[in-house]
């Protein structure tokens, strides 16, 4: 088996191919519930409260986990957790299909985030171990990162559509079936892989980490219906605590779950803040744009995953190609380069309502779609290519727990801001703007080491 000291001497294709699959089917069930969340609330009996669960389970179950898969896939085996986590996905999306409550679906719900943290931590991982530094790794990271914007846009139209076949329960069946592939495939195509050097399990690291991401991802779902809520405000306190406990616990021990000296690194702190910003003013904006162009313009569902698409689709072109750019720009400074693009084309959205033509919001669309790609791509290379070979699951966890926190900081100030109407959109539009330049700025401004 392959260990990160040895040279690969020819390099799978199923070693980029799986993981780039597993991730476009882990981001399209992110993103699947936007279209039928009130076809979902009405067969399950859930109220307001509930609609908004039913969009955010998956997100404590992703962040609460990454940084933790990504470290036992450095230590156990990255296939090993890779099919764990397609094992899961497909339990517990039957889980999903089949609840008849609230409880079993936003368990279920949960379950799902924690394997598609595995199937990103680990396929990241193991893309990394089989592509070598330089153009073949930033053409490999360049294919990962398409997939994130693809299933961000393919989710909603892929559910809806499949509701109107059926009802919400098939695309729950069809991702069970997608997981099962995918952990069949991988048992048959890729290589195991590790750390040459494992580390100990961290705990308590793990604990800390856990409870007070699920203390924060608790208090910004309940916040979207009142931030003053005495329940919220005690949820953040806890979320300081504990995970202010996690700085301390990972400063005294010996092998960490996150290593914080890697936050000496320019490389890995510039992936960390693009991840942040990429996850609270792209992903958060962008996943929740579906629902503001049904309210604001009276699109159908399907209609306003069509205009997602072409973001969806340039970000995806961009991504392939953003491995053009290695031999002119540094990774940062693609990474910079796309959040201002992002940032940009948000700009253009600025405005819309129903009198908006609907040319105006696709030319932003294209905009931050191109930015968004080279984004996503840079990112995936700066997550593994910023820390130790050994640590490759360690900064792809970090990484994406950066990213899909920020997405949930992200999802519930649109959902928050949008409550007023289309002013209120507006103003979400902006502050994300606002946040994708300033992000591009911080992180062209770091100075990398030689």
């Amino acid at each position: 088996m392959a260990s990160d000291t040895a040279t690969p001497t020819s390099i799978s294709r199923a070693a980029l191919v799986i993981p780039s699959a597993a991730t476009l089917l882990a981001l399209m069930n992110y993103t699947a519930p936007v279209t039928t969340v009130p076809a979902t609330a009405a067969t399950l009996h859930a109220g307001a409260t509930g609609q908004i669960w039913i969009l955010s389970t998956i997100s404590v179950g992703l962040s609460t986990t990454l940084l933790a898969v990504g470290g036992l896939a450095d230590n156990f085996g990255r296939r090993r957790i890779f099919v764990i986590g397609a094992a899961l996905l497909a339990v517990a999306s039957a889980a999903c299909a089949l609840a008849p409550n609230t409880t079993v679906f936003f368990a279920g719900h949960i379950v799902q985030g924690a394997a598609s943290a595995a199937l990103l931590a680990a396929g990241l991982g193991i893309i990394a171990h089989s592509y070598p530094a330089g153009r073949l790794r930033a053409h490999a990271t360049g294919i990962w990162g398409a997939m994130l914007g693809a299933g961000i846009a393919l989710g909603p139209i892929a559910s809806a559509g499949l509701a109107d076949v059926a009802d919400w329960r098939l695309w729950y069946w069809v991702a069970a079936a997608g997981s099962v592939a995918l952990g069949f495939a991988t048992l048959r195509s890729v290589p195991e892989s590790w750390a040459e050097n494992a580390r100990r399990t961290d705990v308590r690291g793990m604990a800390s980490m856990a409870a007070g991401i699920v203390a924060l991802t608790t208090a910004i779902t309940l916040g979207r219906s009142g931030w003053s809520q005495p329940v919220v405000l005690i949820l953040f306190v806890a979320a300081v605590v504990l995970l202010g406990g996690f700085v301390l616990v990972e400063r005294q021990a010996r092998e960490p779950l996150l290593d914080l000296a890697l936050f000496r690194r320019p490389g890995f702190v510039a992936a960390t803040v693009g991840a942040l910003v990429t996850g609270v003013a792209v992903i958060g904006l962008m996943s929740s744009l579906s629902a503001l162009l049904q309210r604001t313009l009276d699109v159908s569902a399907m209609e306003s995953a069509l205009i997602l698409g072409v973001w969806s689709g340039l970000s995806f072109v961009s991504a392939l190609q953003a491995k053009r750019l290695v031999p002119i720009l540094t990774a940062r400074n693609v990474l910079a380069t796309g959040l201002a693009l992002c940032g940009i084309g948000e700009l253009g959205l600025i405005g819309f309502g129903p009198d908006t033509s609907i040319w105006w919001l696709l030319i932003g669309l294209a905009i931050a779609g191109i930015g968004s790609g080279f984004a996503n791509a840079s990112l995936a290379g700066l997550a593994v290519g910023s820390v130790p070979a050994d640590h490759a699951g360690m900064g792809s966890g970090a990484n994406n727990t950066a990213r899909y926190l920020g997405a949930s900081i992200g999802i519930a100030m649109i959902i928050s801001l949008s409550q007023s109407g289309p002013h209120g959109a507006n103003v979400a539009v902006v502050v994300s703007a606002a946040l994708s330049l300033t992000g591009a700025g911080v992180i062209a401004f770091i100075r990398m080491s030689k």
